[in-house]
């Protein structure tokens, strides 16, 4: 009588479990691989330098969670991008200012949220972002020497140790379908990342102001996910 009874229990336990279960919609989360390339336009916004946007290119990887019976889904990506900006400089052989173009080469790690505005076709992305960038590099060492603008005595190759991390934070639109997405995104540096150069014990002549820049970037991307 007791195994009986003890028999009837289980039944009515995995019974009232499988109906707990049943009540339950099941969602296929998916993950997915991209690989994304594109163009970048770089600035440095500062009182120190006056300073032009100029043209890269941006390449990385991401990993993506796609959640359908969320508002939102969300990202882990990496990119390389080597940026090109235009600072404002002049000879002493020839005192008419021009446009001196530097190269940066930087990586990103990001952690991003994809809101849902149509589905997964068209998304508000936005989050944090880590980057480690090098140095400064004048693209045409001919510029060597040439002094930059608003200084009197600083020379353009004097600028090339900025600071190598900086936070960021990112904001953009993503839109596709299927396993193609195109993605434009503002990449705004929190950090100051000319700060390096106040610990360079520069000869600034009569300019005494501390340097401070934020970065401002965009980048144009496309992305396709496997």
């Amino acid at each position: 009588m007791k195994k009986q009874r003890d028999t009837l229990l289980v039944v009515i336990c995995m019974a009232f479990v499988t109906l707990c279960i049943a009540q339950h919609k099941r969602y296929a989360i998916k993950n997915g691989i991209g690989l994304q390339g594109g163009v970048t336009q770089f600035d440095i916004i500062t009182d120190n330098f006056v300073t032009k946007k100029n043209t890269g290119f941006i390449g990385g990887l991401s990993a993506s969670v796609d959640i359908p019976h969320k508002w939102y889904n969300v990202s882990y990506n990496i990119a390389l991008s080597q940026n090109h900006i235009d600072i404002a400089a002049f000879s002493l052989v020839n005192p008419t200012e021009e446009f001196v173009e530097y190269k940066l080469l930087t990586a990103q790690l990001s952690f991003l949220f994809h809101a849902k505005l149509i589905g997964s076709n068209l998304t508000l992305d936005l989050g944090p972002m880590l980057q480690y960038n090098g140095d400064l590099e004048l693209k045409d060492s001919s510029k060597e020497g040439y002094i930059i603008s608003n200084y009197d005595t600083l020379l353009t190759e004097d600028i090339s140790k900025i600071s190598n991390f900086n936070v960021n934070g990112a904001v953009g639109l993503s839109a596709g379908f299927g396993a193609f997405r195109l993605r434009a995104q503002y990449i705004y540096g929190f950090t100051n990342i000319l700060g390096k150069l106040n610990d360079e014990d520069l000869n600034v002549g009569t300019n005494n102001n501390k340097f401070k820049g934020n970065q401002s970037m965009i980048a144009f991307t496309a992305i396709i996910t496997f």
